[in-house]
């Protein structure tokens, strides 16, 4: 993985603590199935947005929201394993923080015939072993409150993880292409 910034990462035991701003793996990928587990802060602390908040980015442009969602309001659009501001999860399957929990993706990248879009991204999301996405679209890549359109560019991207100024934990994180881009 490689750092946006000019703080570093940190790992230990197997574990990446965030030091400041977005990681990304050097490589690039399309398709994908990526399985990753996070811990969420304990004891809790904040509320909303504001507690255990991070974001798994599949082609460094489309996120799985990273939050502490048990017994924590915020948006539904914006709570854990939602497709940040697109669309919420179909369950809440949040363990409480400080537990360990898993992300299970299957991701499609957009296709394109030369700069026109001919089928969007899809992803399928497992949370904790519950499906909470299945074939579902991304309306383009992820954005706070508005949607951006897609470009070329997002047929291929790094993974990355998002440090939103929360003490969020990942480990056993593993990627696989499914195969090459037509």
């Amino acid at each position: 993985m490689a750092n946006d910034s000019a703080m570093s990462w940190n790992i230990a035991d197997g574990v990446l603590s965030p030091g400041r701003g977005l990681i990304r793996s050097r490589e690039e990928f399309g398709d994908v199935q990526l399985h990753v587990e996070f811990q969420t802060p304990l004891p809790a602390r904040g509320e909303g947005q504001g507690r255990g908040n991070s974001g798994v980015f599949l082609a460094c442009a489309f996120e799985i929201q990273v939050l502490d969602s048990h017994e924590n309001q915020t948006y539904a659009d914006g709570q854990a394993a939602a497709m940040y501001g697109q669309y919420p999860p179909l369950v809440n399957a949040s363990r409480p923080p400080g537990e360990w929990q898993s992300y299970d993706i299957a991701f499609t990248a957009p296709r394109f015939e030369g700069e026109r879009l001919v089928a969007p991204a899809v992803i399928t999301v497992h949370h904790n072993g519950v499906l909470v996405h299945h074939a579902r679209p991304f309306w383009g890549p992820t954005a706070h409150r508005r949607i951006d359109p897609y470009a070329p560019k997002h047929a291929r991207g790094a993974l990355c993880l998002q440090d939103h100024g929360n003490p969020v934990r990942f480990r056993n994180i593993w990627v696989r292409p499914l195969g090459a881009l037509p």
